[in-house]
């Protein structure tokens, strides 16, 4: 019986073979021993390599010489952005807490919050207006002196706000220029000092361990 089956088995292995239809057939014990030194584990459910599938790089492509982070004009936009709704905010603050000192004589009635929601509606506005202003000015400058410099550093940081802040305070002749002027330098260069803070303390521990 047993003679029968591995003859019969033989013959179709054979015709198999000479076909090129049939296939050898090994047990899980034969298959568990083979090693896979070379080879690419292949998912049973894709039939392709998974490491394909794992993105260690950036999902987007960049020209030849473009850099990964986003320039001045791209930034100009979210500055501008952020800095009327940031006045906005901080002007219908104060034009709450200064509506509420000026009518806490009155009762609450109609008139006093007709009142309450135009110092409150005015004072947004014109908190917004100053701060875009400010931003817009900055980032105008920004991109004016990155464009005439070729580079992008913090000279053009402490430049464009302390430009930024002069021709605010313009209308206040020279005196109101030079102070605007100081205070531009001076939030710039914050800004810059705590961009580069990390840098800095690193390279003053580095200088001390040598």
């Amino acid at each position: 019986m047993d003679s029968s089956s591995q003859g019969s088995g033989g013959m179709k292995g054979g015709i198999g073979g000479l076909f090129g239809g049939g296939a050898p057939e090994y047990s899980n014990t034969e298959l568990a021993g083979v090693p896979l030194t070379g080879m690419s584990p292949l998912s049973p459910y894709l039939n392709v390599d998974p490491r394909y599938l794992v993105q260690d790089t950036d999902e987007f492509i960049l020209p030849t010489g473009a850099s990964k982070t986003r320039g001045r004009f791209e930034l100009a936009f979210f500055t501008i952005g952020g800095s009327c709704m940031t006045g906005a905010a901080f002007g219908a603050a104060n034009g709450l807490r200064m509506s509420l000192k000026e009518t806490r004589d009155m009762g609450w009635s109609k008139p006093r919050n007709v009142q309450i929601l135009n110092m409150v509606t005015r004072q947004g506005a014109s908190w917004a207006n100053s701060l875009g202003s400010v931003a817009l000015l900055y980032s105008v400058f920004g991109v004016a002196i990155e464009k005439a410099r070729g580079a992008e550093d913090d000279i053009n940081t402490v430049a464009a706000g302390t430009l930024t802040g002069m021709l605010f305070k313009s209308g206040g002749g020279l005196r109101g220029v030079a102070r605007g002027g100081l205070a531009g330098l001076a939030l710039s260069g914050a800004y810059a000092l705590y961009n580069n803070w990390d840098h800095l303390t690193g390279s003053s521990s580095s200088s001390r361990l040598y």
